[in-house]
């Protein structure tokens, strides 16, 4: 059986930074995961996810991409894009990182054989715990290209009996000082 790797990356505290982890939380929050799908809260680690990434056959990473067009617009992108420079200019200091990850994961042999970036373009990183209006409409559109793709990867996520409520602390936090 295939292992495979669904990342959330982004940096909570800069307002639409935080999409894909918020859409991890959200999700896990709302579906059951095959045993051999493994959910990776990538934060903005960057080259520390080395490890977390050994040994994974496919991996789905959701981020903030700054790239032409508007605010919420979604692009999608293939490992090869990685390597050979058809990402957009860096937006953080991961995304530079994951970069440097998956090259290195190359070099050690142990890169998945199939990547997948869900990117969206974000409308503020300026400082600040929730997303903009213009992206949090747009978690359930990219949580149902994050289903499509697992399940063309033969490990569809279950909808929950009972779905919980989505574990975002730090935009609870917010609210209540």
């Amino acid at each position: 059986m295939e292992k495979i790797g669904f990342m959330g990356v982004g940096n909570i505290l800069l307002k639409d930074e935080g999409f894909g982890v918020k859409l991890l939380y959200v999700m896990k929050a709302k579906y059951d995961f095959p045993e051999n799908v493994v959910l990776i809260d990538g934060g903005t680690a960057g080259i520390f996810l080395s490890p977390e990434i050994d040994y994974l056959d496919k991996l789905l990473i959701v981020d903030v991409v700054k790239a032409n067009g508007e605010p919420g617009e979604v692009k999608i992108y293939e490992k090869e894009d990685f390597f050979i420079d058809r990402l957009p200019l860096k937006l953080s200091p991961h995304q530079l990182g994951l970069q440097e990850v998956l090259l290195l994961n190359e070099l050690k042999g142990t890169c998945p054989k199939e990547v997948k970036l869900i990117g969206i373009i974000p409308k503020s990183v300026e400082t600040g715990t929730g997303l903009t209006p213009e992206l949090e409409v747009k978690i359930p559109e990219v949580e149902k290209i994050v289903v499509e793709v697992l399940k063309s990867w033969g490990a569809p996520p279950k909808p929950k009996e009972k779905p919980e409520n989505p574990e975002i602390w730090w935009e609870e936090r917010v609210k209540e000082v």
